[in-house]
């Protein structure tokens, strides 16, 4: 289905109090090409809700190879579970290689962490978005009161959108808590990645990731030798510049 940004925003503010449920169904029944970024963590109640619509749907996520074992355990887990095919992305090769023989295994620990992530995660996932009309993640705004606190319910994607078409992006879990994400995953007994039991909130690559402490915001166990307000990796960039 082919939408204007103008529809776009009239969803935004229609949908803006309706439940992630509605906002899925919505997505899904408008937009035939479309799915759902599945990142390894709390993405899997998108994934449970989308089952529960009875609708056809497609997943994809991005294999950075840099994840957790616990986190490819959990992939594994949740293709089966489910019964879906898990389009996996990745990197190119050659990228990866030119920057690791240039810089090592760890550059981003000196030099912050874009060029690594635009190379494993951002490139992977902008090739796959050119495939698609529209696609569904597990952003919310509690997730960053630096840089996620604006997101809308729908969207149009002017970070990754191809030159005079229109990208459409869905945020269903965007006016959740991260209290109300578990409090769904409990109650339908949704399988989770086991690194959250050891302290991982949000969970990305294995060397960017720590446990929080009590009472610390997740995104501190994100990329914490780096300015709070910049935690952000590239796939949701529009975050930071306002688009």
């Amino acid at each position: 289905m082919s939408v204007t940004e103008d529809t776009l925003q009239a969803w935004a503010r229609e949908y803006q109090d309706k439940s992630p449920q509605q906002i899925l169904k919505l997505a899904l029944e408008q937009f035939d090409n479309i799915a759902i970024s599945f990142s390894g963590a709390e993405d899997v109640v998108l994934i449970d809700m989308a089952k529960k619509t009875g609708k056809p749907f497609r997943v994809f996520t991005l294999d950075t190879g840099r994840l957790h074992p616990e986190t490819y355990r959990f992939l594994d887990r949740v293709r089966a579970h489910y019964g879906i095919t898990l389009e996996v992305c990745f990197p190119e090769p050659a990228a990866v290689q030119e920057m690791v023989n240039a810089k090592g295994l760890f550059s981003f620990y000196q030099d912050t962490h874009e060029e690594c992530c635009g190379i494993r995660k951002v490139a992977p996932l902008r090739r796959k978005l050119a495939t698609l009309d529209a696609w569904i993640t597990g952003q919310r705004r509690d997730q960053s009161p630096n840089t996620r606190n604006a997101v809308a319910v729908a969207q149009a994607d002017k970070t990754f959108n191809r030159p005079g078409e229109l990208l459409a992006k869905f945020n269903p879990l965007a006016n959740w808590s991260s209290e109300e994400v578990w409090a769904y995953i409990r109650a339908f007994e949704v399988p989770y990645n086991e690194l959250h039991e050891k302290g991982f909130v949000s969970i990305g690559c294995e060397p960017c990731t720590r446990a929080v402490l009590p009472n610390q915001h997740e995104r501190e166990g994100r990329w914490w030798w780096e300015d709070a307000t910049k935690k952000e990796c590239g796939l949701h960039i529009g975050n930071l510049d306002g688009k």
